[in-house]
């Protein structure tokens, strides 16, 4: 579905995302057709979480890790073509994808030269989130929005 182009009024403005979210989950608890509704974020800022520490062991370690998962997948799709014994073949595909994950994994890492020493996660967020409607729904959301604050006192 596209983004409409059509016209919006501002019905809501909330400082976080879950109340916006449980606005349009009201209406559409309500039979509103929500499809005539966005959530606008304003103000948007990257936050960067640092959540440890990244050494040349930890990146081998979580390379290993992810090397694991992709060796049993193809593990699995190798065993299904021959007829070798199924565990061995999968498990074989496993050790080998776990060895060649922690050896990219300790590589990457090593490269950074010590410019990158930490883990983290990156999101988007918003100072304010908008509640907007098209304008030609907008006296319908309007009363809705109204039941809204009387049940819930937002």
């Amino acid at each position: 579905m596209t983004p409409s182009h059509e016209p919006h009024q501002v019905l809501a403005e909330y400082p976080d995302y879950a109340q916006a979210q449980r606005l349009v989950d009201y209406l559409s608890d309500e039979g509103f057709p929500v499809q005539h509704v966005q959530i606008v974020g304003r103000g948007l800022h990257s936050v960067e979480q640092v959540v440890g520490r990244m050494t040349n062991g930890k990146a081998a370690l979580a390379g290993a890790a992810s090397g694991l998962w992709f060796g049993v997948l193809i593990g699995l799709l190798m065993a299904l073509f021959t007829d070798a014994n199924f565990l061995a073949v999968v498990a074989g595909a496993a050790v080998l994808g776990a060895i060649w994950g922690a050896v990219f994994g300790f590589a990457a890492q090593a490269a950074t030269r010590g410019q990158r020493d930490f883990a983290s996660v990156s999101t988007v967020e918003a100072d304010t989130y908008l509640v907007q409607v098209q304008t030609q729904v907008m006296q319908q959301a309007g009363e809705l929005y109204a039941r809204y604050q009387l049940k819930y006192g937002r």
